[in-house]
């Protein structure tokens, strides 16, 4: 095969795998309002055989590491700082979510999760991490941006404040699951304003991400975490509202304060 047409075959692949992040987002949001992934609040039977949280995590996420990790070197950009950044602020996310996360969890709980939904997991983990570092290493033409400074420095505040968000959100909720007596009202924060701050912090740090990538990638992603966690957060806010009934506080929103 020619490098031209081997250059033709990769780009066309990377199209399809492109299209099929932008596919799965509508389904994804209105079955989500139907069937809720069966771990944490949500866990139920008849989802097949189950290993701990901490595991499934790790497993899970671990694509966004390793498998970004082999193929970024095989981009035109590889060795161009813009593009190094990209992967750098893609990887503090997953290095969080793929080792430090379930490392505290290990510690703190012991709750399981079904084997099948961390495969469906792993596979789109596998699709976004081609998607995300392809674009970063070899598709984006960083020569003809002028504003890549200014669009990674605004998007870089936005991902961090979403991240800082996201993380001391579930710091609270694992230490509520490690005091054990089942699941409590969580306090503080911006758990005052919303029943899932944490997944408002990952949208944010999409949102941050787009800006940064300014992309149809970086979007792509942004918009199937939103469709994702959307219905998330509603089920797990109707979750607290039924369970905690009138203790619930009342001015609480879904995810986003003061409106849903």
């Amino acid at each position: 095969m020619s490098p031209l047409s081997a250059s033709s075959v990769d780009a066309t692949i990377y199209h399809l795998c492109l299209l099929t992040l932008y596919l799965i987002s509508l389904p994804t949001f209105l079955a989500l309002h139907f069937i809720q992934a069966p771990y944490g609040r949500h866990r139920r039977s008849g989802w097949g055989p189950t290993i701990p949280s901490w595991l499934s995590w790790l497993l899970m996420e671990s694509p966004t590491i390793f498998f970004s990790l082999l193929i970024y070197p095989f981009g035109q950009f590889s060795s161009s700082l813009r593009s190094f950044s990209l992967l750098a602020v893609f990887l503090l996310h997953y290095f969080h979510r793929t080792v430090v996360y379930p490392l505290r969890l290990r510690r703190k709980t012991t709750s399981d999760f079904p084997i099948s939904v961390s495969l469906m997991a792993f596979s789109f983990n596998l699709l976004n991490s081609y998607v995300q570092t392809r674009w970063i290493s070899n598709y984006c033409d960083y020569g003809l941006d002028e504003w890549f400074r200014g669009r990674f420095s605004g998007g870089m505040v936005v991902f961090g404040f979403g991240m800082v968000v996201n993380v001391k959100s579930d710091l609270v909720l694992v230490g509520l699951k490690a005091q054990g007596g089942g699941y409590k009202i969580p306090r503080s924060g911006l758990f005052e304003l919303v029943s899932s701050p944490n997944y408002l912090g990952e949208i944010i740090e999409w949102l941050g991400w787009a800006i940064m990538s300014w992309s149809w990638a970086g979007f792509g992603f942004f918009l199937y975490t939103s469709c994702n966690l959307v219905p998330r957060a509603m089920a797990n806010h109707n979750w607290y509202l039924e369970k905690f009934k009138d203790e619930y506080p009342k001015n609480r929103k879904a995810i986003i304060p003061f409106l849903y």
